[in-house]
């Protein structure tokens, strides 16, 4: 029986110089900054605050480039052990955001004790989780999505994205 955790929702957050936010977890696993989605918000909105707790930017200086898709994976267990397949899921809502904030991450959650800007090409073989890694090699290079959008600020744009998360 897959048992379906609480949707989650975070972003893959890009610096001046190119770099990627990357969190620990439990000082035992590297993913995106994400988390839980709480009752009293929408996917953009957990994205935003989740990024703040466990990276340090402020969601102000955070500029949503856009929604970049959702998949599912399994949770990890302490020790960055993989629960066996099946037991437990989660859905995952990513966002793509640029910062102007390129000096060092001071995590504010005690559970993700230290984040870190990433070189893109070095993403792929830090993060722990599979289904991470595949997530972000499908997108591709981040230049072309950057490009193609438009940078907006974030409070221009909650109530459209949130609609069609």
């Amino acid at each position: 029986m897959i048992l379906f955790d609480l949707p989650s929702a975070g972003g893959v957050v890009v610096n001046p110089g190119g770099d990627i936010a990357i969190v620990n977890q439990n000082n035992d696993s590297w993913s995106f900054p994400k988390g839980h989605i709480e009752r009293s918000e929408d996917a953009l909105a957990a994205a935003l605050r989740e990024i703040e707790e466990e990276t340090g930017i402020p969601r102000e200086e955070l500029h949503l480039v856009d929604l970049l898709g959702s998949y599912d994976r399994s949770t990890l267990a302490l020790g960055g052990r993989f629960l066996p397949t099946g037991t437990q899921m989660k859905n995952i809502t990513m966002f793509l955001f640029t910062t102007d904030h390129g000096g060092p991450l001071s995590p504010t959650d005690p559970d993700n004790p230290e984040a870190r800007w990433v070189h893109p090409a070095e993403v792929a073989d830090l993060l722990t989780h599979p289904q991470d890694k595949e997530f972000f090699t499908a997108l591709g290079p981040l230049d072309a999505i950057l490009s193609a959008s438009i940078r907006r600020p974030v409070s221009s744009t909650i109530h459209s994205i949130a609609q069609n998360s």
